[in-house]
């Protein structure tokens, strides 16, 4: 078995709306066919324009009351609203479920790596931005690629942000290990591990949270893995959640 390898692609310029992010990765790095690059999903909103300006944004009467509880910008509020798909907690902060399944803090709405006066949206859709930005890297080198598309989460229990997997393509984002047994023979029943978090976590370290100008990680040399794709707790399923809306205030 090789080394993994894990590049960090520096010298990218500031994006903005309209970049080629593919081409301009492929002019930084040569890409082989398995690599894994993952890429900041803050890089690919703004280069798609999922930004907004504050000065555009109405806040409603819960924005200015979420606002008022959260001593937040109710205009920054009225954008968590606005790419919420259902609000799970409203106080200490807001907890928000995302259309495409994911769960963040403030719906992952962002103030940071942008002009002032500006907010930043997670893709709408990042298993398709992931599957488009792999395509694409394919038409440019001929080579087959996996591609993560990662969000800073914080989690339960933990202090600390964290690398996420929002949007993954050319692969699962869960290595089944149920069925194997270990090293003294006992069977693996419920042992599910999330690849595609640990290399977003591991990415993310290598990009940096502030200046660094490392907004996409190439790895070279993982070895295959099999699985599934059911990175989201269903609705039943999801316990924390279900506490949540039942006792948080509001």
């Amino acid at each position: 078995m090789e080394n993994i390898v894990v590049t960090g692609i520096r010298g990218l310029p500031l994006i903005r709306a309209g970049d080629n992010i593919p081409a301009m990765i492929c002019e930084r790095v040569k890409v082989e066919n398995g690599d894994i690059l993952s890429l900041a999903s803050t890089v690919y909103s703004k280069a798609k324009g999922f930004t907004k300006s504050l000065a555009d944004i109405t806040p409603s009467k819960r924005a200015l009351h979420l606002a008022e509880l959260n001593k937040e910008d109710p205009r920054f509020v009225q954008a968590v609203i606005d790419a919420s798909k259902d609000i799970i907690m409203e106080y200490p902060f807001i907890l928000s479920e995302l259309p495409f399944g994911h769960i963040g803090v403030r719906a992952g709405v962002d103030q940071s790596n942008i002009d002032d006066g500006m907010v930043i949206f997670l893709p709408p859709d990042p298993m398709h931005a992931a599957a488009q930005l792999r395509e694409e890297i394919r038409q440019l080198t001929g080579k087959k690629i996996g591609v993560i598309i990662t969000d800073t989460c914080g989690r339960s229990f933990r202090r600390g942000q964290t690398g996420h997997a929002i949007g993954w393509s050319g692969f699962t984002a869960i290595r089944d290990f149920r069925g194997d047994v270990d090293l003294f023979g006992h069977e693996l029943k419920i042992t599910e591990e999330a690849v595609v978090d640990e290399i977003a976590g591991f990415a993310n370290f290598v990009m940096g949270e502030s200046n660094n100008g490392v907004p996409a990680v190439l790895f070279r040399n993982c070895q295959p893995w099999t699985g599934h794709d059911d990175l989201y707790f269903s609705k039943t399923e999801d316990i924390t959640r279900k506490l949540l809306k039942e006792h948080c205030p509001s």
